[in-house]
């Protein structure tokens, strides 16, 4: 976590982020920090869900009861002007390991707290072995109209490695069940450069992923993050390094085999079917929107200021029993920062980043980057070339630099 400053008690917000409201959609995150087995490569704010106790908000029987503490804290803070939520994305850890009743209540939370948008977008993540049909249908008959399944690869080494449970077959098996239970909006994600795969690995996952048939796919490169098993195996010399090159071979199969196959690139690391099948959670923090994070660790943002929860499920249902807000601390973004941010978040999207967003001395440093072919210019945006989004970060720094 960041250091930030301290967050009020209350969770009050300055006057002008709250002008701000109603100005922006707004989307809730809720995170639910729980997993059956933790995998070797994750470093997200997860716990087993039998090794915590059994205060509120530290266990799975007691954690919904805090987060709709939280959504109601939520609610008092934005006040009247909060509009419609139009994004629900609940996230984790693994949510699915809550029975589909309990996730339905959050979900019942939230439209009493703010309302929800007739056509909002309302998304579980889930792992393949987690949910059976029955969990699927019961799902969608409360609210939840798109879901995102952690396939990561069909390969058996590959899974290993990374430490998953499910069975090569059971991510096609599942969307299968998905679109019976009738989601519509069905997303997967995969990941490249885990050590040990080969190209003609990387291709067998795209292959059973594209004939599963989602509308969303993501495909992101394995990142090792120090602190996981996955890193002490790499520093005891027992796996590999990802490699650079390898990595970008792969990510360039990846856009290449789900561009010929009707899929297009609309962030860095994520297709889509169109635009209808794009995830509008996801665009809301690209495109700087409001949201507010229910859950331990959760981030949020609103007008400008950003904030993020104590991370331990003990702490954040200590906090919330108290009726104390379970932030830990905030940082309030200059008029600057939130223009950087811009840059760094919507030059990743297809849609491209408004060129007059740009200072002179960055634009003065464009022509090398369109000479490189690497960034493109049309109707006033800035849009990353196939090779720019290869190399998103690195154009981003020597845009900023």
């Amino acid at each position: 976590m960041p250091e930030g400053q301290p967050a009020p008690s209350d969770g009050s917000l300055p006057v002008h982020a709250l002008s701000d409201v109603g100005k922006r959609p707004l989307g809730i995150y809720i995170h639910v920090p729980f997993c059956t087995t933790r995998c070797g490569y994750c470093d997200f704010n997860t716990y087993t869900a039998t090794e915590l106790g059994a205060e509120p908000g530290a266990s799975r029987a007691g954690y919904v009861a805090g987060a709709i503490k939280e959504l109601e804290l939520a609610a008092r803070v934005l006040g009247p002007d909060a509009p419609e939520i139009s994004t629900i994305f609940v996230g984790g850890g693994t949510p699915t390991v809550l029975p589909a009743d309990d996730l339905g209540r959050l979900i019942a939370a939230v439209r009493g707290c703010f309302g929800l948008a007739e056509d909002a977008e309302v998304t579980t993540e889930s792992n393949p072995e987690s949910v059976d049909a029955a969990d699927l249908y019961r799902l969608r008959q409360l609210g939840f109209n798109r879901i995102s399944f952690g396939m990561q690869s069909v390969v058996p080494h590959v899974l290993a490695t990374l430490d998953r449970v499910h069975s090569p077959d059971r991510p096609q098996q599942v969307i299968t069940e998905a679109k019976a239970a009738g989601f519509a909006n069905i997303s997967l994600d995969l990941i490249y450069g885990t050590p040990g795969e080969s190209a003609a690995d990387w291709q067998s996952s795209l292959d059973a992923a594209l004939a599963a048939s989602p509308q969303h796919i993501s495909a992101y490169a394995l990142i090792v993050e120090e602190g996981t098993r996955l890193a002490a195996r790499i520093r005891r010399g027992e796996l590999p390094s990802p490699d650079d090159d390898d990595l970008a071979d792969k990510y360039l199969i990846a856009d290449e085999r789900l561009s010929a196959a009707g899929y297009t690139a609309y962030e860095v690391s994520n297709w889509s079917t169109g635009r209808a099948s794009r995830c509008r959670h996801n665009l809301g923090y690209w495109r700087s929107d409001h949201w507010w994070g229910i859950g331990p660790g959760a981030h949020s943002h609103v007008g400008g200021v950003r904030w993020w929860n104590v991370k331990h499920p003990r702490a954040y249902g200590s906090r919330l029993a108290a009726d104390h807000s379970p932030a830990l601390a905030r940082e309030v973004l200059t008029r600057d920062d939130r223009r950087v941010e811009r840059i760094l978040l919507e030059l990743r999207l297809a849609d491209g980043l408004p060129a007059s967003l740009l200072t002179s001395t960055e634009r003065g440093r464009l022509a090398d980057l369109r000479a490189r072919g690497l960034i493109t210019a049309q109707d006033g945006k800035l849009i990353l070339s196939r090779n720019g989004r290869l190399l998103a970060d690195g154009v981003i720094r020597e845009l900023l630099d």
